[in-house]
């Protein structure tokens, strides 16, 4: 029988990010991919302005509540860009409705600073959400306002990474830590994987493209999820992730002038897919 998974995160109408990637990559991988939208924008925050902002906070109490009415539950939940006031219904969904992994990127910050809206006191309650899951997916910023210290994101040692990664599954006792934006070469970036089973530090690097773009740490963790969920390792999962957003960057590349705000990801879903068989 197919699984079917629950998503938490915003909709950006028009960007390549968040739900707008969550559900066609979850989808692709062969799931019943179900959302819950923490927020509705016109577009996504990068590249546009003037953009509109719906919280869906009342409405996602009332979908809850509708669910419960109807036994709905879910074999997996991940869990993206939510609001503050939103951390006790996800925890209540976790708990209530969840009958197996759940995976967290708990979205807050990158570049040593916290998105706008966020601070300590969120990071606090996105500590308490990571708490025993079964995956959590920060980047080095996210990490260390977890940890509740000062971010470090260039020039730190591989002892660093050990240290931040272990002292990380240690107090949120998640079962596994995906640690997105690892560099020790300028030429290389990829991500460190710990395992409470093993207690050990695998890395995986791929090429570093030389442009940001907008929505690929959303496109990371949707792939490393699928991956995941479809019997994939951990590590393997993180690999498979990494592959698959380094051929997104690369087919935009190209049109970076154009198409600044994202990246062309729906084009090598069957490359992801494939990976994801062998």
């Amino acid at each position: 029988m197919e699984k079917r998974i629950l998503t938490v995160q915003d909709i950006s109408c028009v960007g390549q990010c968040s739900t707008t990637v969550a559900l066609p990559i979850l989808s692709a991988c062969g799931f019943e991919t179900a959302i819950l939208p923490s927020g509705i924008l016109s577009t996504h925050t990068a590249g546009f302005v003037g953009f509109t902002v719906l919280s869906m906070t009342s409405e996602m109490a009332k979908i809850v509540k509708h669910w419960a009415n109807e036994k709905i539950s879910f074999d997996a939940v991940y869990t993206g860009y939510i609001l503050p006031d939103q951390v006790p219904l996800v925890a209540e969904i976790l708990r209530g409705f969840n009958k197996g992994p759940r995976i967290i990127d708990p979205v807050m910050g990158d570049n040593g600073k916290f998105y706008y809206g966020f601070d300590e006191k969120f990071a606090k309650q996105m500590l308490s959400l990571c708490s025993g899951a079964d995956v959590i997916l920060p980047n080095l910023t996210e990490a260390a306002f977890l940890l509740n210290e000062k971010p470090v994101t260039e020039g730190y040692s591989e002892e660093y990474i050990v240290k931040l990664i272990k002292r990380l599954a240690d107090k949120t006792r998640a079962k596994n830590v995906i640690l997105t934006g690892v560099s020790f070469e300028n030429s290389l970036l990829g991500v460190a994987v710990y395992s409470q089973a093993d207690k050990r530090v695998n890395y995986y690097f791929a090429e570093r493209i030389p442009q940001n773009f907008h929505g690929t740490g959303d496109i990371y963790s949707s792939a490393a999820v699928g991956a995941y969920l479809n019997g994939k390792s951990v590590f393997e999962s993180a690999k498979i992730a990494v592959d698959y957003t380094v051929k997104c960057m690369k087919n935009t590349y190209a049109d970076r002038n154009e198409h600044p705000y994202g990246v062309f990801f729906e084009q090598m879903i069957p490359y992801l897919i494939e990976a994801i068989r062998k």
